[in-house]
């Protein structure tokens, strides 16, 4: 299963592979996962190109490069090809201005350790510059060769119509939009985010998919799990008792349509994700076990049918965030 992501030439999986997690617990950002081994890793990245994932989003704020090595490392020691395996990756913009993305970029590419960059990505809308100074730092980087395709992160409709509009100057589009997306959060169908993609031709690539695994119905179905939690999670509201029990009539029908199609709840949530907006919705979930990677492909092996679809989206809309 492949569609081609926005206006680009990229012909990718409707789920790539979220690689925070492979941070190996270095910095701020990358404490938020325990540190991976380097056999999980490379098992985690062989299970999910078998299964039919052909790309990998990564970050340079994910321990500071560590999951580019880290990636690059799995792929590398699996014997993936660049035609295999398509790599996405981001520039931190907080606290720098777009002339340190002409700047940083070596250190991307010597991270990666020669995988190309299919897509760049500005990972926030806040820096010292405009988002149409960044298009065209990132315009030059197309046209040199050093990146295929540019994309933004957390844009607001404006400022995605902004990009936009300085890529076109340059001959270039702009690819996608990674925001926040899932049954649990579709803010994005009512900010304009999801609209004006639609518009321009520009891919969402939705994190946070199952809503950091309380789509999964495992915490419905025993609480106490949330107790075992580390880091901010159990601090979340969705994951408090009365989180849980706004969300229960979600889970249950997840559950009744994972029983009809042999798959999980976390499945029919991705596949619904993918499904429900035609082809513009990509999802990243990440894995930091084995058999997370084994749970994300299955969901790409089955359909919902629109009735299904349509029920969900009125079932999140009852207990989503708002």
């Amino acid at each position: 299963m492949r569609r081609r992501m926005g206006a680009s030439d990229l012909e990718l999986s409707p789920l790539g592979l979220g690689c925070w997690q492979f941070s190996k617990g270095s910095g701020l950002v990358g404490k938020f996962w325990p540190a991976l081994s380097d056999a999980d890793i490379a098992s985690i990245v062989r299970i999910s190109l078998a299964g039919g994932i052909n790309w990998f989003d990564t970050a340079e704020v994910y321990g500071g490069g560590r999951s580019e090595e880290a990636l690059a490392d799995a792929l590398n020691a699996i014997g993936a090809s660049p035609g295999d395996a398509r790599v996405a990756t981001k520039w931190w913009p907080v606290l720098r201005t777009a002339g340190s993305i002409p700047r940083t970029i070596g250190e991307r590419e010597r991270r990666l350790k020669g995988w190309p960059i299919d897509l760049y990505q500005v990972h926030q809308p806040f820096s010292f510059s405009s988002a149409t100074a960044e298009m065209n730092e990132m315009a030059k980087l197309a046209k040199a060769g050093r990146i295929r395709h540019v994309g933004v992160s957390n844009f607001s409709a404006a400022k995605m119509r902004e990009a936009d509009r300085a890529l076109r100057a340059h001959g270039l589009r702009l690819t996608s939009n990674q925001v926040k997306y899932s049954l649990l959060d579709r803010r994005i169908e009512r900010n304009g985010v999801l609209e004006t993609a639609k518009e321009l031709g520009v891919a969402i690539i939705a994190y946070s998919p199952l809503e950091q695994g309380l789509l999964s119905g495992k915490f419905h179905r025993d609480p106490g799990l949330v107790k075992r939690l580390s880091g901010p999670r159990r601090f979340s509201p969705g994951f408090r008792a009365a989180g849980l029990q706004r969300t229960l009539p979600l889970i249950d029908r997840l559950e009744e349509l994972a029983a009809k199609y042999g798959a999980s709840p976390s499945q029919v949530a991705l596949n619904w994700l993918i499904l429900a907006n035609g082809e513009t919705v990509f999802a990243i979930p990440g894995a930091s076990k084995p058999r997370h990677a084994e749970e994300n492909v299955r969901a790409m092996t089955f359909a919902l049918d629109a009735e299904e679809l349509r029920e969900l989206a009125e079932l999140s809309a009852l207990c989503g965030r708002r």
